[in-house]
């Protein structure tokens, strides 16, 4: 049985994959400058809003509990977001095209993690609601110890999934499978996170179904009288309003992966590629402003970290304004005795 032979390309430039897919990804000046300053907007935000996320959770007692837990590492995701964004906005366009093999890796890389972190951490959330919604608590029964492999377990599969095209899972000895979109990934690899997505959305959706219809059950023998803020009703709530926006912000990027994967040319996926990036930007934006919006305890601890920031930056101004003038009366106190003897010299120049 005759074997093929295929050449590896490990020391080309990206320009010499991009070339191979017949992929044109130009970029009129007046676009990227305008991509760049959004996006770079929109990222800083995400770096402020979601460390404060993660602060609030960490400070506030009230945030102890597994759900709390699992929002601050998908506050955590967002965070890296931020940072794989910054990174791939300033070396995308005609400079992508000078990446080493390596940079791209890197590049990707830290875009495949984020994503991978913010649906492993959906999933993960996702699980601590059935739990606390099948025994009917506000928070699930699960130990710390178990948040902590659960978190553990969702950055160890994240770098997994970001680090496997450089394992091996690549076109690099194969060009016939490169995708457009990612033009040193194989078709299958774009396609399999709109799978992961799909997998993830279907659980939800049944998540949801089972709690509103145990709310409608426990409604209609209680007459009414359930509060639903001591019920999982009210952060299952939180979690619909999170993985709405994902949804809403992600599938059309992953519908162009899908459409990438499958070879279609003449869908033009590059020139959609811009703009789809940013409104996946968009969806760490709106994250934590959802968890803000929709839990007051949460938008209250964000605005006394902003305080005591902001206390702190005043005092540390006052106390450098106040020190100022006391070591200028020093300064003047002491130039008092030069003035005497440079007085008397004077006199003495006169004399003679």
């Amino acid at each position: 049985m005759a074997q093929q032979n295929y050449s590896c390309h490990y020391n080309e430039s990206m320009g010499f994959f991009y070339n191979n897919t017949g992929a044109e990804d130009k970029w009129d000046k007046t676009q990227l400058i305008l991509v760049q300053v959004v996006g770079s907007l929109f990222c800083f935000f995400i770096l402020g809003a979601n460390a404060m996320v993660i602060a609030a959770v960490i400070t506030n007692k009230k945030f102890h509990f597994p759900f709390y837990y699992l929002l601050a590492n998908l506050a955590a995701s967002d965070f890296l977001a931020g940072i794989a964004y910054v990174y791939l906005m300033f070396n995308t366009g005609e400079v992508s095209r000078t990446l080493t093999v390596k940079g791209y890796y890197i590049r990707q890389g830290l875009l495949d993690v984020s994503l991978s972190a913010s649906l492993s951490n959906l999933l993960m959330i996702a699980l601590e609601r059935y739990i606390s919604v099948v025994n009917w608590n506000v928070h699930s029964n699960l130990t710390k110890r178990r948040v902590t492999l659960l978190i553990v377990l969702v950055w160890a599969v994240s770098i997994f999934m970001g680090a496997v095209p450089s394992l091996g899972w690549n076109c690099i000895c194969n060009l016939s499978d490169c995708s457009q979109l990612a033009p040193i990934f194989s078709f299958f690899f774009s396609a399999s996170n709109l799978l992961m997505f799909l997998i993830m959305v279907a659980i939800y959706m049944r998540i949801y179904a089972y709690v509103k219809r145990k709310t409608s059950m426990l409604m209609a023998h209680t007459k009414g009288s359930i509060n639903r803020k001591r019920t999982p009703f009210k952060l299952i709530k939180t979690v619909m309003f999170v993985l709405g926006a994902f949804v809403i912000c992600w599938t059309p990027g992953l519908v162009v992966l899908l459409l990438d994967g499958l070879n279609c040319k003449s869908c033009n996926v590059m020139k959609l590629k811009r703009w789809l990036l940013l409104l996946a930007v968009l969806n760490s934006v709106m994250n934590p402003c959802i968890y803000s919006y929709k839990d007051e305890e949460m938008w209250t601890t964000i605005k006394n970290l902003m305080c005591c920031v902001y206390d702190g930056t005043r005092r540390q101004r006052s106390t450098k304004a106040n020190n100022r003038p006391h070591s200028s009366g020093q300064d003047v106190g002491n130039s008092q005795p030069p003035s005497e003897e440079m007085k008397n010299d004077d006199q003495g120049i006169l004399k003679t």
